[in-house]
């Protein structure tokens, strides 16, 4: 048995709007912003769906909003969204990029959230 949840939700936006859409988003959904300097392509937008991390990411393609789940065992995890009609996709870092049927993307990853978080969010799956 594993456990997963929805962690985020990515605003997937070209490279060059993205500060444009950075400015968007933070004024539309009142949040201010934050970066990570190890991740420069993620700007987070602060507390904008509350439990969710939320953030516009630059991409080298098409604009889209994508999810990104957290589990406790991510080839678990993996498998069961690729049962469910899933295709692999890229892997970056320890995350699995997968697209899934309707053709938008999905990332697993590892558990992020703090315990707690997690714990009082994710569904087991067996």
């Amino acid at each position: 048995m594993h456990r997963s949840r929805v962690y985020a939700i990515l605003i997937d936006t070209p490279r060059a709007e993205a500060a444009r859409a950075v400015a968007f988003w933070s004024g539309a959904l009142g949040a201010p912003t934050e970066s990570d300097p190890s991740y420069p392509q993620f700007i987070g937008l602060h507390d904008a769906l509350p439990g969710l991390v939320t953030a516009v990411q630059e991409v080298d393609d098409e604009p889209r909003f994508h999810l990104d789940f957290e589990t406790d065992d991510v080839e678990a995890e993996t498998a069961r969204l690729v049962a469910l009609g899933a295709t692999r996709v890229a892997q970056w870092q320890e995350c699995q990029v997968l697209r899934v049927p309707g053709g938008h993307l999905v990332c697993v990853l590892p558990v992020e959230s703090r315990p707690e978080v997690f714990d009082a969010g994710a569904r087991t799956w067996p």
